[in-house]
């Protein structure tokens, strides 16, 4: 049996689920089954993440700031109503019964509230080191900038490597990171492109969109889905 693996989407203003096929289709290649959950089963989150064997976390609008104990910036973005408290709840359930989560771009900062961190909500007005293109004006599957990776974390076994290119597509950044994660990649100016849990098998953020590379044939993107799908038939 192919592992289930249920993949969150992005909500406009007008409560519509909109979400690029290449997610699914990342996980139909790499051999698991996706399943698209929608908004609006806040009550249910422990029987999804027992059903489920593995979580992916899609990319999307921001996060309110509230779930971090901040006010709104002006630089803060459109809010997806229904989608946080979702996927907040849903990470717990998934980190408490230790089943595999990829969380990618907006899910890496999911991640990372859920666990107790922090994040900016717009780093090109307050992150304080010189920023790069983090919004790159390119297509997709362009690798725009460069990542180092940390020596034997996941993401170092995954990629065969500690240094490579990304694409990407985000003004906000996550910025303090609680236990039991660690800061596993950084970008040239500082900011946080992956992080990794110390105390579960496979719990992954990244900063990057690698469904948009896997299934552009990218090695390194086709490897962290194997790698996650692979944990979830555990």
């Amino acid at each position: 049996m192919k592992p289930i693996i249920g993949i969150t989407s992005d909500v406009d203003l007008n409560s519509k689920h909109i979400l690029s096929n290449d997610y699914p289709q990342a996980v139909i290649q790499n051999g698991g089954v996706p399943v698209i959950l929608p908004i609006g089963i806040d009550e249910n989150v422990r029987q999804i993440a027992e059903t489920i064997d593995g979580l992916l976390l899609s990319g999307g609008g921001d996060i309110d700031p509230a779930f971090f104990g901040e006010e709104p910036i002006q630089g803060l973005g459109e809010i997806s109503p229904g989608r946080d408290s979702l996927e907040l709840q849903l990470v717990k359930e998934m980190l408490e019964i230790d089943k595999p989560v990829l969380a990618i771009c907006r899910g890496i900062q999911v991640l990372n509230v859920a666990a107790g961190g922090d994040m900016y909500q717009d780093i090109f007005s307050q992150a304080s080191n010189p920023i790069l293109q983090h919004k790159q004006k390119a297509a997709r599957t362009h690798l725009s900038h460069s990542v180092n990776v940390v020596e034997q974390s996941i993401l170092a076994c995954v990629a065969g490597q500690t240094h490579f290119k990304v694409n990407s597509f985000h003004h906000q950044a996550i910025r303090k990171v609680p236990k039991p994660f660690i800061v596993t990649a950084w970008s040239s100016d500082g900011i946080i492109e992956a992080i990794e849990s110390k105390e579960h098998k496979f719990v992954l953020g990244v900063q990057w969109h690698p469904e948009n590379l896997a299934v552009n044939g990218d090695i390194i993107s086709k490897r962290l889905f194997e790698q996650f799908i692979e944990a979830s038939f555990d």
